[in-house]
């Protein structure tokens, strides 16, 4: 059977299409291999390295500053390179770090619980910025080539889709499989299960070489993910017309500053991304402690958490209907609304007696949070867009770099912050890291629990005062805005 004949367009390349959308969403699953695993980091050196929390945080917040840095200077990097290479300057180094990463997401897992504190603090400093410059080389040429496969709006729509399909699949895989791998219930010499004796919960054990092992494998799987995108993707855009970088004037940060503080909307969707960082994403590690320690069944922790956010994608199919029935803002307050009621139910399990009652109690909870998210979480970034359009309708300028720019700041200082606050939180309630999660005090395990649920309800808190208080941009006044905008553009 003849093979079809390859489609054309009008440049001699071969038409966008579903291997495009296929391959960049395996690019974006490469990436998730690795980035999957920083949820595993500060687990991994509370649990199994011991770490003091203290300690602990302040080298969270060292290797935040340089992820701050990191990624400006190697996108400046790249833009500055002017050496010809045969597959391309973008794939080229899209290449280069997914090799990195072959070994890299494992640099800050190496299993040596029994050396010096001095010792281990150098390896997680090491190993988080090798991993973190691998990770980076790969994905901002990553991100970038978006805008050189195609030139058409609706196909760079269809592509970011498909990037958002491969980040879930990436992210969720390692969130379910990986805590089943990784923990071990403990038994005494009689097969009988090792109980702690002051919460008559079973011991469970984090397997430090496991995820070693285990952060290898994925390491493996993102490289061939990258291999398939960087084979079967077409560039169809000249790469010197795209910058990895930020580029542009030079950048008067206080300037920048007052700007984006006069921008309601903009203010707005950034602080309740915030609290989406500091609430949900902050409560990881607080969360795996509470289901060792109080719940006894840290190897299902993934299987609940995902439970709990499915519903959030419930809303893909449906969110361009709803928002245009409603509006992007009156339908995402109605969400944060339900995220709320899911805060308070969350309230509600750590006072339950019977254990499995509160879990059950507790995953009600996520369900609803998560069903409150879900709006939110399909139009968070078009919240911005419009935040943008807000800009110019007010002021006659976009300023798109600048806006995006400081919400990409502020996304990432609670990315850095969030985990840095929980783990002091988690000493000051009485969390000890050389005891591990099977010598924790009952009092400790019950904090957990008020730990997370506050966690969840501080999160729900701030995204209603961000999009309800203050994003200013309802259905009517976006109408009016973009009547404005449009008749300004048609005046010219």
């Amino acid at each position: 059977m003849a093979k079809k004949p390859v489609q054309l367009d009008a440049k001699g390349y071969r038409k966008f299409g579903m291997r495009d959308k296929v391959a960049y969403a395996a690019g974006d699953f490469g990436c998730n291999m690795s980035f999957a695993l920083k949820g595993t980091v500060q687990t991994f050196w509370l649990v199994y390295m011991m770490m003091e929390t203290g300690l602990l945080s302040a080298l969270l917040l060292v290797v935040q500053i340089w992820d701050a840095i990191n990624d400006p200077m190697i996108g400046s990097m790249i833009d500055a390179d002017r050496h010809q290479y045969k597959r391309g300057k973008f794939k080229q180094y899209i290449f280069v770090g997914s090799c990195g990463l072959l070994f890299a997401g494992a640099a800050v897992f190496l299993p040596f619980p029994n050396a010096p504190v001095v010792i281990k603090a150098v390896l997680f400093i090491l190993g988080y910025i090798i991993w973190d410059a691998a990770y980076t080389v790969a994905n901002v040429p990553y991100g970038s080539m978006l805008s050189l496969v195609t030139e058409d709006p609706g196909e760079r729509a269809q592509l970011s889709t498909w990037r958002s399909v491969g980040s879930m699949v990436g992210g969720m895989l390692p969130g379910i499989i990986l805590p089943m791998l990784i923990w071990k219930k403990e038994f005494n010499a009689d097969g009988t299960p090792m109980l702690n004796p002051e919460t008559g919960v079973q011991i469970q054990t984090l397997l430090g070489g496991r995820v070693f092992w285990a952060a290898l494998l994925m390491g493996g799987l993102g490289f061939i993910a990258f291999q398939f995108m960087l084979k079967k993707i077409t560039i169809r855009v000249d790469e010197s017309s795209v910058k990895a970088g930020e580029g542009g004037e030079k950048f008067n940060v206080f300037k920048a500053f007052g700007n984006f503080m006069k921008n309601r909307p903009a203010v707005g969707a950034t602080l309740a991304a915030m609290g989406m960082f500091l609430g949900m994403q902050s409560a990881q590690t607080a969360t795996t402690i509470m289901f060792a320690t109080y719940f006894g069944m840290a190897q299902l922790s993934g299987i609940v958490q995902l439970v709990g956010f499915l519903p959030m994608f419930l809303f893909m199919p449906f969110i361009k209907n709803i928002v245009n029935k409603y509006g992007k803002k009156e339908a995402s307050v109605a969400g944060t609304i339900v995220s709320l009621v899911g805060g308070v139910i969350m309230l509600v399990f750590p006072m339950i007696a019977n254990k499995g009652l509160a879990l059950v109690v507790y995953m009600i909870g996520l369900v609803v949070f998560g069903l409150g998210m879900g709006v939110y979480t399909c139009v968070s970034w078009a919240l911005m867009a419009d935040a943008i359009d807000y800009n110019e309708w007010k002021t006659g300028k976009r300023e798109e770099g600048t806006v995006y720019s400081l919400h990409s700041f502020f996304r990432k200082l609670a990315q850095g912050v969030g985990p840095s606050v929980v783990l002091l939180i988690m000493g000051a309630l009485g969390y000890i890291s050389d005891l591990g999660t099977g010598g924790q005090s009952a009092a400790t395990s019950y904090n957990m629990c008020w730990l997370v649920a506050g966690l969840y309800l501080f999160s729900a808190v701030l995204q209603f005062i961000g999009i309800a208080a203050i994003y200013n941009l309802d259905k009517k006044t976006m109408a009016k805005m973009n009547s404005d905008l449009e008749a300004r553009k048609t005046a010219k």
